[in-house]
């Protein structure tokens, strides 16, 4: 079953997703050879915490509680990489991805960095996966279902040479982080017999592609937390919380729009 959000209170989820995307320029403003994930997740978790917000994923419950604020995810790691004393280091590809909560609303968004100059294979690797997102953006002013999407966006992947992550998806969103509907990147049986979605003013969804330049298959790290590839080949991953509105789609986690929603956040980063 769909939650369906009125117009007041995407607005209030605007307000949330925000603060996502300044932190993630926060995060963007830090890379560079030497930086560690660590320093990345304190320096968000500052602007969060600065911001009256409550960020999404330090101490979600598993094996261990997740200890930060960030997934900082590097090269082969697809997502849920813990920050820590780990440098960056030239031609890495560094997925950070990040949430938060604001007046009881949440917003949650990805963005993979490149460190410094990175091979043409890292660099098509990210091209295509933004793309993949931009296609979904697209496609969900002009679909009637979900699947109509995911197959333009698996489309986009697998006719460029990759693959897409299959065993973790999107989400709904809106006043916890996990809501239904599970949002695939991709189309198989499952999703056409039972998961299929009608796309309609009110429905609100992160949507987060995955693509490895390599195998889809996945290896959980013994943290508990990091995912690889399977192959040890690199992976990218970028991510929007987004609304669909009577007038279009509205990009929940996007840059502002307007005066109003500018904030200076000059201090949290690093020139």
């Amino acid at each position: 079953m769909l939650t369906l959000r009125s117009e007041r209170e995407i607005q209030k989820m605007r307000r949330a997703g925000l603060l996502v995307w300044y932190a993630l320029q926060i995060a963007g403003s830090m890379m560079r050879p030497g930086i560690t994930t660590g320093e990345i997740d304190s320096q968000v978790e500052r602007f969060f915490l600065d911001h009256k917000s409550i960020p999404l994923f330090k101490g979600v419950p598993g094996k261990v509680p997740f200890p930060a604020v960030t997934c900082i995810s590097v090269n082969d790691e697809i997502v849920h990489g813990i920050p820590g004393k780990r440098e960056l280091i030239e031609g890495d590809i560094v997925g950070v991805d990040t949430g938060c909560k604001l007046d009881g609303w949440c917003g949650d968004a990805a963005f993979t960095f490149p460190i410094g100059k990175i091979s043409s294979k890292a660099a098509k690797l990210l091209d295509v996966t933004k793309r993949t997102l931009e296609i979904a953006i697209e496609s969900l002013a002009v679909s009637s279902k979900w699947s109509e999407v995911a197959t333009k966006m698996e489309n986009c992947a697998k006719s460029n040479g990759f693959s897409v992550v299959e065993s973790l998806v999107g989400h709904g969103i809106g006043r916890e982080m996990h809501e239904l509907p599970q949002v695939p990147n991709f189309v198989n049986r499952d999703l056409l017999r039972y998961g299929d979605f009608r796309i309609q003013p009110g429905l609100v969804i992160a949507v987060e592609p995955m693509v490895n330049l390599g195998t889809k298959n996945i290896h959980v790290e013994k943290d508990h937390w990091t995912i690889r590839t399977k192959d040890r080949q690199l992976s990218a991953h970028f991510e929007h919380t987004l609304a669909v509105t009577e007038t279009g789609v509205l990009v929940l986690t996007g840059e502002p729009v307007n005066d109003d929603e500018r904030i200076d956040v000059t201090k949290y980063m690093m020139a």
